[in-house]
């Protein structure tokens, strides 16, 4: 076991648990439970909220899985990486004030109170949970593959245990700090992720010889690795350019997102935290990518490619700074984790129990039943986890269309377009959504472009056409 490596890492975990203890303490019993569970309160800073969707989205799949898949296809990875940069400023600037101001409105707690006060239908939430849950289970099926994956290299144990140990380690954080304590220490961990992805950087550079030298190993195995093509020539540019909508305008339509945009304080955070997202987010994920791509020369023949980010740490740098480094990976993922936990758990008790089985349910049942639900949830995911793929990416970029399918035109139409109801949303949601599972079973790159795209426009039309369609069956509801 590397003991150099495993206790800094562990100082950094202790530090994150004695946040999430303290944040806990804001947890009330009173009639604030659920706004203080689950969006902390709704009083974040900028710099909180920029952190908070940093390392919310940069999950396992950006730090474990991404730099797997660089190493494998090359630099045409890095470029196809690089439009996650807009996200948060898509996010913010898309929702932004005009959520806020219509979640506070609603008193809504999750997207799906959106859109249930949006749209009045039962369907419409029915739909929307069955949705959150079923594509949120391969999400969090990716995180905690990638946060065991890595224990696993770090510490040397066999992979289940490595899963266990990670299992445990989130479900005490989640369950005594809930969204408070999510967002706070994500500021710790968007720190450590900055600073860590530099230093591992640099680090693999000088490892490989310089840029230079790096580059021309690249070339001489193989010319295409140093192509924005990939390895094998597959990422074309229509697949490129389609990857602007999955990780980059389509993360509007992201429930673990969008509920950031209910959860900061006034305009001066959210502007704020627009500027700081975008830059984190840059720098994050050109580091992590290129590191993923210049590790293949120094380590060459990784079978599996998840394990690429904590060998090439333990290669090039110090174990005690290793054990730093990888800290930011780690904690990426336990904030990814715990968010996609929260959310499932409150689609569940929120959006379904308290909406359609026992409205007038007492708050300390309605926190019991949250707490319990997240720990078996956990338990689920868990289970799921025990059998991984080599590659998390793709359960991740899996679980994003599906979401994005589902909800981008019901949030976004919802919010600006007044003529929009019940009846688009559900002929939208439907549309998009059976369309993805279809596209992406028997014909995974219609035109060449990601099976995301087609059914993001064809759920447009259905939207706007359905919506048009039952004016006079349905009274418009202002937003």
């Amino acid at each position: 076991m590397n003991w150099e490596a495993l206790v800094p890492l562990i100082g950094i975990i202790l530090i994150i648990f004695g946040v999430g203890v303290w944040a806990g303490k804001y947890v009330k019993s009173s009639n604030t439970f659920l706004d203080d569970y689950f969006l902390g309160g709704r009083s974040l800073g900028g710099f909180v909220l920029a952190m908070t969707m940093t390392a919310t989205y940069g999950s396992a799949s950006s730090f474990i899985g991404g730099p797997g898949t660089a190493y494998t296809e090359g630099l045409g990875w890095v470029l196809l990486a690089m439009t996650q940069v807009s996200t948060g400023y898509f996010v913010l600037m898309v929702l932004g004030k005009k959520f806020a101001i219509v979640t506070r409105k609603y008193n809504a707690l999750t997207m799906v109170d959106f859109l249930k006060e949006r749209y009045r239908s039962k369907w419409v939430v029915l739909i929307s949970a069955f949705s959150i849950i079923v594509f949120l289970f391969s999400a969090m099926a990716a995180q905690w593959i990638g946060g065991a994956r890595l224990i696993e290299s770090l510490i040397g144990i066999p992979y289940t245990t490595a899963l266990f140990i990670f299992a445990v380690l989130v479900l005490i954080y989640v369950v005594i700090g809930g969204f408070r304590a999510v967002a706070l220490t994500d500021s710790i961990q968007g720190t450590i992720m900055f600073f860590g992805t530099l230093i591992l950087l640099i680090a693999t550079i000088i490892a490989g010889g310089g840029i230079s030298n790096i580059i021309s190993d690249l070339s001489a195995e193989n010319p295409n690795l140093i192509t924005p093509y990939g390895a094998e020539g597959t990422l074309t540019p229509a697949f490129v350019s389609s990857f602007w909508i999955l990780v980059g305008v389509g993360v509007v339509a992201l429930p673990q997102i969008t509920v950031r945009a209910m959860s900061y304080k006034d305009s001066r955070s959210m502007h704020r935290a627009i500027i700081i997202g975008t830059i984190v987010v840059g720098v994050i994920m050109l580091n992590m990518h290129l590191i993923g791509v210049f590790a293949r020369p120094i380590l060459p023949g990784i079978e599996v490619g998840d394990r690429v980010m904590p060998l090439i740490a333990l290669e090039v740098l110090p174990n005690w700074l290793a054990g730093i480094v990888l800290a930011a990976p780690m904690a990426a993922i336990m904030s990814t984790v715990d968010s996609l936990l929260l959310l499932v758990s409150s689609s569940i008790v929120k959006d379904v129990y308290l909406n359609y089985v026992e409205p007038k349910a007492s708050h300390d049942r309605v926190k019991r039943l949250s707490i319990g639900v997240t720990a078996v949830l956990g338990v689920i995911v868990f289970l799921l986890a025990l059998n991984p793929p080599d590659l998390i990416i793709w359960l991740n970029l899996f679980a994003f269309g599906g979401l994005q399918a589902a909800f981008i035109w019901p949030i976004v139409m919802g919010l600006y377009w007044s003529k929009g109801n019940k009846y688009g949303a559900i002929a939208s949601m439907v549309t998009g959504v059976g369309l993805y599972i279809l596209s992406d079973t028997f014909y995974p790159q219609p035109f060449g472009l990601h099976s995301v795209v087609l059914p993001v426009v064809v759920s447009f039309f259905a939207y706007v056409l359905v919506s048009l369609g039952t004016q006079d069956r349905h009274q418009v509801v202002k937003s």
